[in-house]
């Protein structure tokens, strides 16, 4: 029998990609959906605009013939938009509702029905700080993020009785990547590794349904909170 499905949106440079080769280390036919796909994320990501539920459907429709229903989803999709509210666009605005909750929206659609007729599966969720409380400068930003967790919760109670492990992380610090590191004047030895990350996430794949994890935080070591 062939390796079950992972399919992890929003899988560019970064924890995305981490999750990428973790799955495909750990017994999974792994692939990776990104709005673009440089050096780094070719082979085993496609070119694909979540936030297009027609490109989105056709490509994980694709996906499901060739490998069947996915037994496990990550949302990771995020656009950060950093500035003080009158400075920040209504496009600003929309544009972060259309890469976090839309996306989550469209990847929903297209993998849920194929993993309840499958059998079930785990969605996860990638959140953020922002999606427990708004900050100064992250208007945009964390009004999307506090959408998509809200959607987290309503996948959970509508798809969990049907053997759906709906997850929402709270990555709860600063994940360690090359953007990262150039934005945040920060040592990273108090930063997230995205492999760390990608553990805890197959973990929760893992769980027997009598304990399931709907929310879960992480963070480094030393961060407040």
């Amino acid at each position: 029998m062939s390796d079950p499905l992972a399919i992890i949106g929003g899988a560019g440079a970064g924890l995305g990609q981490s999750l990428v080769r973790a799955f495909a280390q750990n017994g999974y036919s792994s692939i990776g959906l990104n709005r673009s796909v440089s050096n780094r994320t070719a082979g085993t990501t496609l070119t694909v605009d979540l936030s297009d539920p027609d490109q989105t459907a056709q490509t994980v429709s694709d996906l499901i013939q060739t490998h069947g229903a996915p037994k496990l989803v990550v949302h990771n999709a995020a656009k950060l938009v950093i500035a003080g509210f009158e400075d920040t666009t209504t496009a600003d605005f929309e544009a972060t509702w259309r890469a976090m909750v839309l996306s989550a929206v469209n990847l929903g659609r297209s993998v849920l029905p194929a993993m309840v007729e499958g059998g079930g599966g785990t969605f996860i969720v990638s959140g953020a700080t922002a999606s427990l409380r708004g900050g100064k400068n992250f208007a945009a930003f964390a009004s999307a993020k506090a959408g998509l967790r809200a959607l987290t919760q309503s996948l959970a109670r509508e798809y969990g009785p049907q053997g759906i492990h709906v997850v929402h992380v709270v990555l709860d610090g600063i994940v360690d990547t090359d953007a990262s590191r150039a934005l945040h004047s920060m040592n990273p030895a108090r930063m997230m590794k995205p492999e760390d990350i990608a553990r805890t996430y197959l973990a929760l794949a893992d769980q027997p349904r009598s304990t399931w994890t709907h929310e879960l935080d992480l963070r480094p070591m030393g961060e407040a909170f």
